[in-house]
C-alpha cells in the first residue's frame, strides 16, 4: 500500500497465515467437516451413478466407432499410420461423446430433479467481495461495484458485505483515475455501503500474489470471501443466495456460480453470448450432477470459504526445466483440487441465477486471452501426479490441458487426410481398403454403414446444441425471450454457421498457443481489452498468416485431385480468416442473436452502465453523456 494514501481507504489490519501446501504431501485440514477428501466418501447421494451415466456412453460409443472403422482398414493388416489416425479420431471422438452425455445428464436433471437445499441453519456471515484489477478503465469496473452494493443493501439481510479494490495497476496514470475514482464514490455512497482500495506497488504473483496479500493482511477478519473479476456483475439476490449455501453448509469451501455472458455487441462476442446463453445451461446442470463436491473453480464469481482457502490453497511456485521457477498461471482448477484434497466441498451451483461476466469483442481479442490460459492449462500437466489430489479434481486439470492439445490432434488429422494416399506421382496408394470413406477421394456412398458414420460424427457435434434447446422451457425460458421462434431459429442458424466457419481458424490459433507456450515463447499476461481492439489490416495479416496460407494450400491440393472434397469446407474458413476476422468486430443491431439478457436487459446491467458514466463524466468533463436508469 502506497504511504500518501489515507488511512480511511483500508481498514486495519488482521492477518491470517497462508502458507505455501506442499505436492508431494497429502494435507488435511482438522477443521474441515468434510470426512472423506480425497477417499470419496463424503459424497452427494447418486453421484456414483451420474458419473457412470455421464463417462460410460462416451466410452462405449468411442470403441464401437474404433472397432467399425478399423474394420475398414485393408485386409492385409492395419499399417502404422492407420493406427495413428485411428487413435486421433478415437481420442476426438470421446470429447465429443462425452458432451452430448454431459448435457443428456443435464436435460434428465432439469426435467426430474430439484437442487437438494441446505439442511443446516442460516448463519451470518461477513463477507468480502474482492475485486482484483490491474490496469483496468477505472469508472467500468467501479460503475459495477457501484450496482453490486446498492442491490445488497436494498435486500438487507443478516450478511454484512464490504468491498475490496484490490489494484495490481502498474500504469501510474490510470492508478490516479482509480484513487480519485475511488474517493468520488465513496463520498457518494449512502450509508450502509463499505469500499476500500488498496495498491500495491509490485503486483508480485500476479493475481495470486493479489488475493494472497488481502487473506494474509484482512483475511482474519472475514469469514468468507467472493471473488470477482473487473468485468464480473452479479445481482444482489444471486450474492446472497451464494452467501446463504455457504453458511448452511459448513462442509463447503467453496461454491461457484455459473457466469453467463452479458453486453457482447459484436457479432464475435454475440455468438459467444448466443451459445453460452442457449446452450450453456443444460451442459452446466449435468456437469454439476456428475462433479458432486468435487466441483471446479473459474476464478470469480465464487464464495471461499476464507480460513480453508488460507489454511489448504496456499500456491507454491514450481520448478521450471531453465533451473528456475515458475508461479502457477491458471490457479484456480489447482486451488479447487487443494480444498478439496484438504476435506472441504467443492461445489458448482449453476440454477443460481444473476451471475455475469463478459466476452471478448473480436476474434484476435479472444486469441490473445486463450494464448494465456493456454499457457497456464497446460502447466496443470505438470500437477497432475500432485498427492493426495481426489480423481475428478485430476480429471478437471488434465481436461483444461486436453481442451487445448485437442487443436493439434485436429490439426494432425486436417494435415493426414490432406496429405495421405498419394506418392510422389499422384497416384493413390492402398493405405485405406477400397470401400474406406477416408481415402482422399469420395467415399462410396452406396455403402450404409459409411453414411450412417458420417451422420454421426457430424451429427455428434451438433447435438449438444439441439438438446440444450429442448432444455430451455425447463430452464424457465421461453422462445418469446429470445423474440419469438422465428427470429431464435434465425439467430440459432446464424451461430451454428459462424461456429463452423470460426471452428478452423480457432484450431490453428490454439495449435499456435500449444506451440508457443512449449518452446516458452508466450510471455506475460496482458490487460483484456473490454470493449474490444481495433486493428489494422497488416495486423490481421499477421495474426491469421498461417491459416490462410494453409487455406490456399489446401485448396490448391483439391484443384489438383490430391485432397479430399471433404476438406473443402475447412479450407473455404482458413483461407478467409483475415476476412472473417474483421467480421467479428462489426456491431450487430440489438436482436441479431440476441439471448434473454439482450433483448430484457437485467436491470443490474443498466444500473452499471448509468453509474460507470457518472464516474467517467467526473473525470473526463461534465458533456460526457450519462444515460438514465430505467
Amino acid at each position: 500500500m502506497r504511504d500518501d494514501l489515507p488511512p480511511p481507504l483500508v481498514p486495519p489490519e488482521t492477518p491470517l497465515a497462508m502458507p505455501a501446501q506442499d505436492f508431494g504431501r497429502r494435507f488435511h485440514d482438522a477443521s474441515a467437516p468434510a470426512s472423506g477428501a480425497a477417499g470419496g466418501s463424503d459424497r452427494p447421494p447418486g453421484v456414483a451413478l451420474w458419473r457412470i451415466l455421464a463417462f460410460s456412453p462416451a466410452m462405449v460409443a468411442t470403441v464401437a466407432l474404433a472397432w467399425v472403422m478399423q474394420g475398414w482398414f485393408a485386409a492385409d493388416g492395419v499399417t502404422p499410420l492407420e493406427w495413428v489416425l485411428l487413435t486421433l479420431i478415437a481420442f476426438n471422438f470421446f470429447w465429443i461423446t462425452f458432451t452430448v452425455s454431459t448435457v443428456l445428464l443435464g436435460l434428465y436433471s432439469l426435467a426430474r430433479t430439484r437442487p437438494t437445499p441446505a439442511r443446516g441453519p442460516r448463519r451470518p456471515m461477513r463477507v468480502a467481495l474482492l475485486v482484483p484489477v490491474y490496469n483496468e478503465v477505472p469508472w467500468y469496473v467501479l460503475g459495477n461495484a457501484r450496482s453490486m452494493l446498492e442491490e445488497l443493501r436494498a435486500i438487507g439481510g443478516p450478511h454484512q458485505y464490504e468491498m475490496f479494490i484490490l489494484s495490481d495497476t502498474r500504469d501510474p496514470e490510470i492508478a490516479a483515475q482509480e484513487e480519485q475514482s475511488v474517493q468520488a464514490l465513496r463520498a457518494e455512497l449512502p450509508d450502509g455501503i463499505t469500499l476500500y482500495y488498496r495498491r500495491r506497488e509490485k503486483n508480485t504473483a500476479r493475481k495470486v500474489g493479489n488475493i494472497h496479500d488481502w487473506v494474509t493482511r484482512w483475511g482474519g477478519d472475514y469469514e468468507a470471501m467472493l471473488v470477482l473479476d473487473a468485468d464480473s456483475l452479479m445481482t444482489g439476490r444471486a450474492i446472497v443466495r451464494l452467501t446463504d449455501a455457504l453458511s448452511r453448509d459448513p462442509a463447503a469451501g467453496l461454491i461457484q456460480s455459473f457466469p453467463q455472458l452479458i453486453g457482447a455487441q459484436s457479432v464475435f462476442g454475440r455468438m459467444q453470448q448466443f451459445a453460452n446463453g442457449v446452450y450453456g445451461l443444460a451442459l452446466a446442470e449435468g456437469l454439476a450432477r456428475w462433479t458432486g463436491h468435487e466441483g471446479n473453480y473459474w476464478g470469480h464469481n465464487a464464495i471461499i470459504r476464507t480460513r480453508a482457502f488460507a489454511t489448504c490453497a496456499g500456491l507454491p511456485e514450481l520448478p521450471t526445466l531453465a533451473g528456475g521457477t515458475s508461479i502457477i498461471m491458471s490457479h484456480d482448477f489447482v486451488e479447487a483440487g487443494l480444498l478439496r484434497r484438504a476435506g472441504w466441498r467443492v461445489r458448482f451451483l449453476p440454477r443460481i441465477r444473476g451471475s455475469y461476466e463478459e466476452t471478448p469483442a473480436t476474434l484476435v481479442d479472444h486469441i490473445q486471452r486463450d494464448r494465456r490460459w493456454c499457457q497456464g492449462n497446460l502447466q496443470h500437466l505438470r500437477i497432475l501426479s500432485a498427492t493426495g489430489f481426489h480423481a475428478m479434481s485430476r480429471f478437471h486439470l488434465a481436461h483444461g490441458a486436453i481442451g487445448y492439445l485437442m487443436a493439434p490432434v485436429w490439426f494432425a488429422l486436417l494435415v493426414i487426410w490432406a496429405l495421405i494416399g498419394h506418392d510422389e506421382g499422384g497416384s493413390v496408394i492402398t493405405y485405406f481398403s477400397e470401400k474406406n470413406p477416408l481415402r482422399p477421394n469420395w467415399p462410396d456412398m452406396s455403402e450404409p454403414r459409411h453414411v450412417a458414420v458420417i451422420i454421426l460424427i457430424y451429427a455428434m457435434l451438433l447435438l449438444p446444441k439441439v438438446l440444450s434447446v429442448a432444455a430451455l422451457p425447463l430452464t424457465g425460458r421461453r422462445l418469446g425471450d429470445y423474440g419469438g421462434t422465428g427470429r431464435f431459429l434465425l439467430s440459432m442458424s446464424t451461430e451454428i454457421l459462424l461456429a463452423i466457419l470460426y471452428a478452423p481458424i480457432l484450431m490453428v490459433q490454439q495449435m499456435i498457443a500449444v506451440l508457443r507456450t512449449l518452446f516458452g515463447l508466450q510471455k506475460g499476461w496482458s490487460p483484456q481489452a473490454r470493449e474490444g481492439g481495433h486493428y489494422s489490416l497488416a495486423t490481421l495479416f499477421k495474426c491469421h498468416a498461417l491459416e490462410t496460407v494453409s487455406g490456399v494450400a489446401l485448396w490448391a491440393g483439391i484443384a489438383a485431385g490430391l485432397v479430399s472434397l471433404w476438406l473443402a469446407p475447412i479450407a473455404l474458413s482458413l483461407v478467409l480468416a483475415v476476412p472473417l476476422s474483421a467480421l467479428s468486430s462489426l456491431r450487430l443491431p440489438r436482436g441479431w442473436m440476441g439471448t434473454a439478457e439482450v433483448l430484457q436487459e437485467p436491470r443490474i446491467n443498466k444500473a452499471a452502465r448509468h453509474y460507470r458514466s457518472l464516474l467517467r463524466q467526473n473525470l473526463q468533463g461534465p458533456d460526457t453523456p450519462v444515460p438514465a436508469v430505467e
